[in-house]
């Protein structure tokens, strides 16, 4: 083959492996070299965002399954809805690092700005009877949510490296094509509505606090399961914490929270024949003791003739109902 013909025949394969953003050709001494390039920075970013994505998933997924495990699962319909998000959370966050796809980023994305959603509607209004409380381990779920919902909307949203069609033939395009090539403004409405996630759970944050202390009152009695407990004035199953002694409570900060000590001076219904008393908190309130027990309610229990806390092993010790003789 003479000197113009291995000219043609170099011409025709560069017309036939036209350079991308992801190789270049470099001529040396009247050959070529392709030479490999690294990522476009734009795709470092996506696969950063998207690896991010995808752990903030996994963090969010291992908060509920901790809260799952210290309480929420007693809860009725929340325990399961806990359960529920868990292993969503987790199936997603893999999905989002291996596949790689648009959908899997969006629909992390979705996911987790609805859990954050249902949180805040939960502390708001109540969701399924059950009214959530301040937690650190809330507050740190919620901000973990935002992040992820921000990371992966950016992935799902932001445009292709390939060139979109433009003017008539854009128009043309099926929507799903023109959605899989990216949104104009995507990252606009992205911080946006993540701004505005931040907004919202800052103040449902502000207007939760704790839940309020169980006012002793007049106890009371019922049947649970064929067995006689005490409950506060408003039927509300009372529990015991091992750990207290009977002079201190040991169930103070985030166990409280979920064991509303009951305050006051309580007063003795019909059938109680126990010693009642009162004990000093940290906090300097009085607690009410039933035989010598600071007594406590439980945030599972939603309505009286439930004993969702009975025999629960959480926050550093067991609970048990308070019993009386039949």
């Amino acid at each position: 083959m003479g000197t113009d013909q291995r000219r043609a025949a170099a011409r025709g394969c560069g017309a036939a492996w036209p350079a991308t953003h992801a190789d270049r050709s470099e001529h040396v001494s009247g050959s070529t070299r392709v030479a490999i390039a690294g990522p476009e920075p734009g795709l470092r970013q996506q696969l950063g965002l998207r690896a991010a994505g995808a752990g903030l998933l996994a963090a969010a997924g291992a908060i509920h399954l901790d809260l799952y495990l210290t309480g929420y699962r007693t809860i009725p319909t929340i325990g399961w809805l806990f359960l529920l998000q868990v292993i969503t959370a987790f199936v997603l966050a893999v999905a989002v690092l291996i596949s790689g796809s648009r959908m899997a980023a969006a629909a992390g994305a979705g996911f987790a700005v609805t859990t954050l959603g249902g949180y805040i509607a939960s502390v708001w209004a109540g969701l399924f009877g059950f009214t959530e409380v301040r937690t650190t381990a809330g507050i740190a779920a919620g901000i973990i949510e935002t992040a992820a919902f921000a990371a992966l909307a950016a992935v799902a949203l932001a445009p292709a490296a390939e060139r979109r069609p433009a003017g008539p033939q854009a128009a043309r395009t099926p929507l799903p094509a023109r959605l899989a090539a990216g949104l104009p403004g995507g990252r606009s409405a992205v911080v946006a509505a993540s701004v505005a996630a931040l907004i919202g759970l800052g103040a449902s944050v502000a207007q939760a606090g704790s839940p309020a202390p169980a006012a002793a009152g007049g106890l009371k009695t019922a049947k649970i399961g064929g067995v006689t407990v005490l409950t506060n004035a408003n039927g509300l199953t009372l529990y015991s914490f091992a750990p207290d002694t009977p002079a201190k409570s040991n169930c103070n900060g985030s166990c409280a929270a979920y064991w509303p000590p009951v305050t006051g001076t309580p007063a003795a219904g019909p059938g109680i024949t126990g010693r009642l008393g009162t004990i000093k908190r940290s906090d300097g309130s009085a607690q009410a003791t039933y035989n010598r027990h600071p007594l406590y309610a439980y945030i599972g229990d939603t309505s009286p003739g439930q004993a969702n806390g009975n025999n629960l092993n959480l926050n550093g010790g067991l609970w048990r109902e308070i019993t009386l003789p039949r």
